[in-house]
């Protein structure tokens, strides 16, 4: 059973060739995003070994008081894989760690669009969380170069959170001023779909995760926020 990592292979959602979708300052953006969780993904390493490069890590763990370390074991073995660090939140800690850019929750880049601009290195990437067609707008004038949509699927995480499904986020993605990844229930049967809908990418928890354990069921388990 094909992994989410080997569906976007196919489908092209990798490489920095001319069709990827690029920041304002001309860089690739990934195709493939990883996102961290204290809780479900308390140690992130691992999965690291699943992500081609080209792909991306999102350090969230907010709170977490190993959070600091955390970030630069992550730097490390993610310069030697060839593989992007944004950090969530905190641009002192992404220049600090060396990290490529950061991740902005909606709270954050609707409350404070600014706050982490003083920090930015060149050549940074920034992706800001969205779950409206206002603050995909909102992640743009905050300096986003890119927006995680969620949830385009059902999720067990948020089972109350209403889906977008496939027709909504076209629209929403074509509405969009900046790229939209997809995030919320995607499994490797659904890429297709996304892709024909114009996502940027692939973002998630568990179903990228999943796939370090060498493929099988639980590479396709929905991917989480």
């Amino acid at each position: 059973m094909p992994t989410l990592t080997d569906a976007a292979r196919r489908l092209n959602f990798q490489g920095t060739g001319p069709d990827r979708p690029r920041t304002t300052a001309g860089r690739a953006l990934p195709f493939l995003v990883l996102m961290t969780d204290g809780t479900r993904l308390p140690d992130p390493l691992p999965a690291l070994a699943a992500l081609p490069p080209g792909s991306a890590v999102i350090l969230r763990h907010y709170g977490d008081p190993g959070r600091a370390d955390l970030a630069r074991r992550l730097a490390t073995v993610c310069r030697q894989r060839r593989i992007l660090l944004l950090i969530g939140d905190d641009a002192r800690l992404a220049a600090a760690v060396g990290a490529d850019g950061v991740h902005l929750r909606e709270a954050v880049a609707r409350r404070e669009p600014s706050a982490w601009r003083r920090w930015r290195r060149p050549g940074w990437i920034v992706t800001a969380a969205a779950h409206s067609p206002a603050a995909l707008f909102r992640a743009a004038r905050a300096g986003a170069d890119a927006a995680l949509l969620a949830p385009v699927f059902p999720t067990a995480s948020h089972p109350d959170a209403p889906a977008l499904g496939i027709l909504r986020f076209a629209a929403w993605r074509r509405a969009s001023p900046i790229p939209v990844y997809a995030l919320g229930g995607v499994s490797a049967a659904a890429v297709r779909r996304l892709t024909a809908a114009g996502a940027a990418g692939l973002a998630g928890i568990s179903g990228l995760a999943g796939d370090a354990d060498g493929g099988g069921g639980r590479a396709v388990k929905s991917v989480v926020k």
